[in-house]
């Protein structure tokens, strides 16, 4: 029996694992089922690939990888770790398969630290018209697309790049927010970070053991203005706090195109109870310009977080639970050390 129309909480989601609709190569994570979400493990094997494709019609993701233009190589991925590079696009299988129930979807968003250090991922289905979108009733194998942009990094086995919610029925947005660009200082601190092109490797078990000074460079407040070099990595934060309540669960989606030609966050996914406990917590924006210069006024609209309903309360709210970034104001990913 399928649960009320909206997102599925955590309990739906372990029910789901017993049930089977969910599986996995190996025991789940303690920590790997979030209040609305579930993260997404990688396996032992990489495949280095010319170019980003979607399956589509009725081929498979290990079908197109037996084109010998598609796949350049593979790589073990092994306990101790494997590096992937800056400016190649990497196709792994992930632990977790799908057999999805008629009516239950799902659509996948890189994780909050995946985002912040400028790692551009995508969750590739068989026979798939779209990235990050599973739909109704799908059965079969997840892949992840990994493209490091900035920083080479370190995966091992299990690591957690991306992550999957679930829906019951088709969940409609209940409410919407603008989110706005924070250009002022607060005493004297900076504005944003800038990310250096050539910061070295960021290992993602890590945490806290990056200095912030050899991958970062801060930005301080000029007239409440911005300008974002083309093709550059900034960190930044909004103006506005963000609350998301115990019965919805948010998304970050871009405000409207014809804003400028700049993207404005990777990663998307806001738990319920995120900024509840804490009077509000900034969205922190991983932005990059494209093409040419652009200006950032500040308090100028860049996203919008779209609030959808839960089909049943949690178990377990985001603020109630471990959380690198419960609170937080201007904030890189937690591998680094704070500044």
């Amino acid at each position: 029996m399928l649960p009320a129309p909206g997102v599925l909480p955590d309990k739906e989601i372990g029910a789901l694992f017993q049930a089977g609709a969910v599986r996995s190569e190996t025991a789940l994570d303690a920590d790997q089922i979030q209040p609305a979400s579930l993260d997404l493990r990688l396996s032992d094997i990489a495949y280095r690939i010319r170019a980003s494709f979607l399956p589509g019609g009725k081929r498979s993701v290990a079908d197109m990888l037996q084109e010998p233009e598609i796949e350049l190589h593979r790589l073990e991925i092994p306990e101790r770790g494997a590096v992937l590079e800056t400016g190649c696009v990497y196709l792994v299988p992930l632990q977790e398969r799908l057999r999805l129930p008629a009516g239950v979807s799902g659509r996948a968003n890189p994780k909050s630290s995946t985002g912040r250090i400028d790692v551009f991922t995508r969750v590739v289905t068989n026979k798939s018209k779209a990235f990050d979108k599973i739909p109704t009733g799908y059965a079969g194998p997840l892949w992840l697309e990994i493209s490091p942009r900035t920083f080479p990094i370190l995966v091992r086995p299990g690591d957690r790049l991306a992550q999957l919610r679930l829906s019951a029925g088709r969940p409609e947005a209940v409410q919407e927010k603008t989110v706005s660009i924070d250009l002022r200082a607060v005493d004297g601190g900076p504005i944003g970070w800038r990310a250096k092109q050539h910061g070295g490797l960021i290992d993602l078990r890590r945490l806290g053991g990056h200095q912030v000074a050899a991958f970062w460079e801060p930005l301080f407040a000029r007239s409440d203005r911005l300008v974002l070099d083309p093709e550059a990595f900034y960190i930044l934060a909004s103006r506005e706090t963000v609350k998301v309540p115990a019965n919805r669960a948010a998304e970050m989606a871009p405000i409207a195109p014809e804003l400028g030609e700049f993207r404005a966050h990777y990663a998307g996914f806001f738990d319920p109870g995120f900024g509840t406990n804490t009077g509000g917590s900034r969205a922190v924006l991983e932005v990059r310009s494209r093409d040419v210069p652009f200006i950032l006024e500040h308090g100028q609209p860049v996203a919008k977080l779209v609030y959808e309903a839960m089909c049943a309360r949690p178990d377990q709210l985001y603020g109630g639970m471990k959380s690198n970034y419960q609170g937080q104001g201007l904030k890189l990913s937690k591998h680094f050390a704070a500044p």
